[in-house]
């Protein structure tokens, strides 16, 4: 009596892989002692599973193909996730197809288990494509950088982890024992990584409030510079003397930063200071002369807070002072636009016949 017959004696009806491997011929025999029914069962399975793959290994790329433009990164972990989904699908569908061979279905269930991580451990490497596709220009910063860095690091830590305990689920280990022999020694790691963990949440702290990024001139404490890396643990500032210090990111979250880079705008305040017999009238249209010159320079702003004044009589000179605010944000052009500035301060002054004060010179009572 065959299989199928010894099914419908039983009252169960065969499922629809052992209706598929009846109408093979030699199915009913046995290979080295084991039924050629399952060696055909899981021949068609590995078959079903590697076409579903290659599928999936099509698919799922042309679905995210907006999020991996000019990614090649993104586009090999999308062909390597969606094949890794493909043996998962197979899997899950294969134990609908067979349903009285024990061996093979818990070697589905656990060939699906590990599918999955894979495939999730695979797309991780799709966060930085899908961080550049939704943002503005494109082109990410240092924080973005360190953010989907820790992102992905953090993400391939827990897969890891949960795929250890799904794997092991599926092998038929007791979690019960394996969660708690996990929870003490993750306890004494934390004790013994206290300083890290701590550094940790302060990186956490700066890439999620953002206080600066790289590039930025801050002042930290005691400690000034430009920002050149914010990394898990540290943050790398480099100083004007060109040194290098590496502040602990968990100092980071109980410091005031005061971020140069943050300004809206870069306030100056020069003086000219003029000689003491100069003609008063020629003094005033030289300060509405040069209030002009800052109204129409095209790097300027807040025009009605910026003035040119007489600031201070003094025994020897009169102290022109001026209030400018720049709008720029680089110093190379702030330098160059103060240079065209004093340049046209410089005409204006020889136009009206003033001479600046010159210590060397001594005024007759």
């Amino acid at each position: 009596m065959n299989t199928r017959e010894n099914d419908i004696t039983n009252g169960q009806t065969p499922s629809d892989m052992q209706r598929l491997v009846e109408l093979i011929p030699g199915h009913d025999k046995e290979v080295l002692g084991i039924s050629a029914e399952s060696f055909l069962s899981a021949a068609i399975l590995l078959i079903f599973i590697l076409i579903v793959r290659e599928i999936t290994g099509i698919i799922i790329p042309k679905i995210f193909s907006n999020i991996s433009v000019g990614s090649d990164v993104a586009k090999a972990a999308l062909v390597g996730s969606g094949k890794a989904l493909g043996v998962a699908g197979g899997c899950w569908a294969g134990l609908y197809l067979i349903e009285d061979m024990e061996w093979l279905t818990s070697s589905l269930q656990l060939l699906m288990v590990v599918a999955i991580v894979v495939t999730a451990f695979r797309f991780v490497g799709v966060i930085h494509a899908f961080v550049m596709w939704t943002d503005d220009d494109g082109v990410l910063d240092g924080s973005q950088k360190t953010v989907v860095s820790a992102a992905e690091s953090i993400m391939r830590f827990l897969i890891v982890i949960f795929g250890m305990v799904f794997i092991a689920d599926a092998l038929g280990f007791d979690l019960t024992t394996m969660v708690a022999g996990l929870g003490i020694t993750g306890l004494a790691l934390a004790l013994a990584a206290q300083d890290t963990i701590s550094n940790i949440f302060g990186a956490t702290t700066v890439l999620l409030d953002r206080p600066f990024q790289v590039g930025d001139w801050v002042v930290i404490g005691s400690v000034e510079g430009e920002v050149m890396q914010i990394g898990l643990r540290t943050t790398l500032i480099r100083t004007s003397l060109d040194t290098v210090i590496t502040m602990p990111n968990a100092n980071l979250a109980n410091t005031p930063v005061e971020n140069w880079g943050k300004r809206r705008f870069r306030r100056w305040q020069p003086i000219f200071k003029l000689d003491i017999n100069s003609d008063p009238i020629k003094v005033s249209e030289f300060c509405e002369g040069v209030a002009e010159i800052i109204a129409a320079h095209e790097k300027t702003m807040k025009e009605e807070d910026s003035f040119a004044r007489v600031s201070t009589l003094g025994p020897d000179a009169i102290d022109i002072g001026c209030n400018i605010y720049w709008d720029i944000n680089s110093g190379k052009v702030e330098r160059e636009a103060r240079d065209g500035f004093l340049i046209l301060v410089m005409e204006l002054a020889k136009t009206h016949g003033l001479n600046f004060h010159d210590n060397r010179r001594r005024h007759s009572a």
